[in-house]
């Protein structure tokens, strides 16, 4: 079978013709029609992600895919041969970007019938992040104001979504043509970073969503409130400055975990929320995703179909 894999660290991904994987008893295989790209393939490519994953090369990369579950391991009740899932699996393990993959059986959540396979697979790390980080990390309510960096990309472009159908007011940072995507998704205000200066535009924030780290996070206390929360997905935030500024400053990491996943796809389909995708190709074409991703440019998620002949 076809499988995007790496041998060492810092190698170029490749697209190699592979074994199919076999299952153990609690684990379920995959046909895959759909896999995501995240930063984080990037970071596990770069070896980084092995301070926090047990990595064991070679490795297939891929964390969010969707497809049908072909076999069932010995021990797996609740799933069958045929059912549509949504899967998001470990980065130390990986195997999205193949034609199958083997993944645990509780790795698994129901792709609905409303949404693709593309869509699906584009909602895990993406969608749980942009959640939890508004919800469960910065304590998000109902008519107070978040600042979104990079509401144009797969994180922002949730969290646009989330905050706007909470009741937030919603700020964004966005360039070129995520001015107007941003927008569309439901944010209130929109800066266009390259030609203005967000800490000169916005004030008074009660929270910001940092997704982009380094300068843009330095600059965004001083747009918080007095007892505002800053949360990033991109850099550990400097505790000292957010204490010495009366706010709160934390940094959030999504793991997979099925059951929360399962919830949220739930409510993004029954909600109407969008799943933008930037590009969708076969896999044959993956170094164009792969440029595309590692050039921080994208508008959305990038999906690679895995299907054979694809």
């Amino acid at each position: 079978m076809k499988a995007i894999r790496i041998h060492r660290f810092n190698d170029e991904p490749r697209l190699e013709d592979i074994p199919a994987p076999g299952i153990g008893p609690d684990q379920v295989l995959v046909r895959v029609d759909a896999a995501a790209l995240n930063p984080l393939d990037a970071l596990v490519v770069s070896g980084v992600a092995r301070h926090f994953f047990d990595i064991a090369l070679p490795i297939t990369l891929g964390t969010d895919f969707a497809g049908t579950i072909e076999r069932v391991g010995m021990a797996v009740t609740g799933w069958s041969v045929g059912d549509r899932v949504i899967c998001w699996a470990d980065a130390g393990t990986g195997g999205g970007f193949a034609e199958r993959a083997a993944v645990p059986a509780d790795a698994c959540v129901p792709l609905p019938p409303g949404l693709s396979a593309a869509e699906g697979a584009a909602i895990p790390t993406a969608g749980i992040t942009a959640w939890h980080a508004l919800f469960s990390a910065a304590g998000l309510k109902p008519g107070e104001t978040v600042l979104v960096h990079a509401g144009a990309g797969g994180v922002g472009s949730f969290a646009i979504q989330f905050a706007h159908k909470a009741g937030a007011r919603v700020i964004a940072t966005a360039s070129g043509d995520g001015v107007e995507l941003a927008r569309s998704l439901g944010a209130d205000e929109v800066v266009d970073y390259r030609t203005q200066d967000f800490a000169a535009a916005v004030s008074g924030v009660d929270v910001v969503l940092d997704l982009v780290g380094g300068e843009t996070q330095t600059r965004s206390y001083a747009v918080l409130r007095t007892g505002g929360r800053m949360v990033s997905t991109a850099m550990l935030p400097d505790e000292a400055i957010g204490k010495d500024r009366g706010i709160t400053a934390s940094m959030f990491y999504a793991k997979p975990y099925a059951d929360r996943l399962g919830e949220l796809v739930d409510a993004i389909a029954q909600q109407g929320v969008k799943v933008v995708i930037d590009r969708h190709v076969p896999i044959g074409s993956f170094n164009e995703a792969w440029a595309r991703l590692t050039s921080g440019k994208a508008r959305g998620k990038i999906v690679v179909s895995c299907a054979p002949g694809h």
